[in-house]
């Protein structure tokens, strides 16, 4: 007893260290507490790889192969590390045959994609500007209608991963969602996604997944983290500071635009049989002797595009990939514009959800929908788009959509969720 005493004794005659030590223990057994839970979920996630690996092939099988595009400089310079503990694990035990190739300087994924040979799936590890150039790379291929139907997985390793809450469950742990991501993989289960094909009038096309954003609470986001010194209010601050550099920050443009297109029901691939040898012969001598009558060519009717003029703070052009499982009437991308009449409390308001969503509206926007647009800009006009959270110069250009031009593997469970929300 005496002993414990003393013990209470020395505690409270350095109250300070004692309370210096217990902080230092508390955080210390937080974070192996941590450790341990990332260990338990990778040792879960490789228990179930292990179960597709054991699976056997059949005769004619062989082992599926996949291209991995890894971007090391992705979350800080950690993508290397996170792939290696969390994802080629599981790849591994499931009996995939990997090819990782590993991208030194920004665009190099986008001339990767010029040389890479056909393989059975394709997955990115990065984050959005990776994507990104993966899929731009892909569509500037000559031969992108073959290889466009190549499945596509995505592994969030980056900061920003803007298409990952349309395909996986996302959680607060970086560790369990890419261990989900790449067991979605392993699953085979794909969605067909809308890609955004945006032109300029000297440029090569560049192609994105989410959107186009141009405008006030665009260059206001930039500037964010110059405000670090704010704490939790730098958002804030960095829109209340613009609002003293220009204010409206309003932006005019003139967009034409086509009308949507329906939707061709989704009906599944079939394959008809091949006739046998005696229908064959047959219609070859028919067609022999009575050549079928060529028709003439279609005559095409001309684009009719309509124009608009807008006077906005923030022009939005978006796909409908947020929820890709919805069932739609139309083909259609989705152009957003921002009412030019905010307060400034409103602005920065509305910057603030902005800043935790950039596709996120106003009650009062404008919304068109369209098959494809042209944005014409003022003379003088500078800034920068974002395109799927790469910035990008601001110029005329021409969006047009591909309609479930890029199928992506995505969960089972965020494709129920996602029913759910539709019903």
């Amino acid at each position: 007893m005496a002993r414990v005493v003393r013990v209470f004794r020395t505690l409270r005659n350095h109250w300070k260290k004692s309370t210096f030590a217990l902080c230092v223990l508390s955080y210390g057994g937080y974070w192996l507490y941590g450790k341990h839970c990332d260990n338990v979920l990778r040792r879960e996630a490789c228990l179930l790889a292990r179960e597709y690996g054991r699976q056997q092939l059949a005769p004619q099988e062989r082992l599926k192969k996949a291209t991995v595009i890894l971007n090391p400089a992705a979350c800080s310079g950690k993508a290397n590390k996170l792939f290696e503990k969390n994802a080629a694990p599981i790849l591994h035990l499931a009996g995939v045959a990997i090819t990782v190739v590993k991208t030194d300087y920004e665009g190099q994924a986008k001339k990767l994609m010029e040389f890479m040979e056909q393989t059975d799936m394709l997955i990115v590890a990065g984050g959005d500007g990776t994507l990104q150039e993966v899929i731009t790379g892909l569509l500037r291929r000559p031969d992108q209608e073959t290889f466009s139907h190549t499945p596509i997985g995505f592994i969030p390793l980056g900061c920003h991963n803007s298409l990952s809450p349309s395909l996986h469950l996302l959680s607060d742990n970086k560790v369990k969602d890419i261990t989900a991501a790449t067991l979605s993989i392993l699953k085979g289960e794909t969605i067909p996604l809308d890609v955004l094909q945006i032109k300029g009038e000297k440029e090569q096309p560049v192609f994105a997944l989410m959107g186009l954003r141009w405008g006030a609470f665009r260059d206001v986001a930039a500037t964010i983290s110059k405000y670090w010194y704010f704490g939790p209010l730098k958002t804030n601050a960095a829109h209340l500071f613009s609002t003293l550099k220009e204010w409206p920050p309003v932006r005019d443009v003139s967009i034409s635009f086509l009308a949507p297109t329906l939707r061709p029901p989704d009906l599944p691939a079939v394959t008809a049989p091949r006739p046998n040898l005696v229908h064959r012969i047959i219609r070859r001598l028919k067609n022999y002797w009575h050549p079928p009558v060529e028709e003439p060519p279609k005559v095409e009717e001309p684009e009719r595009w309509e124009e608009q003029q807008l006077s906005t703070l923030e022009l939005l052009i978006q796909t409908h990939n947020r929820n890709p499982i919805e069932k739609r009437i139309n083909d259609s991308l989705m152009i957003s514009a921002e009412p030019d009449s905010f307060t400034v409390g409103q602005f920065i308001t509305a910057g603030n959800k902005k800043a935790e969503d950039p596709m996120v509206l106003t009650d009062n926007s404008t919304k068109l929908e369209a098959s494809a647009c042209r944005l014409l800009l003022p003379e003088g006009a500078s800034g920068f788009y974002n395109i799927d959270n790469e910035a990008y110069e601001a110029m005329p250009v021409e969006v047009r959509l591909l309609p479930r031009k890029l199928r992506f593997f995505i969960s089972a469970e965020r494709r129920e969720q996602l029913l759910s929300q539709v019903q």
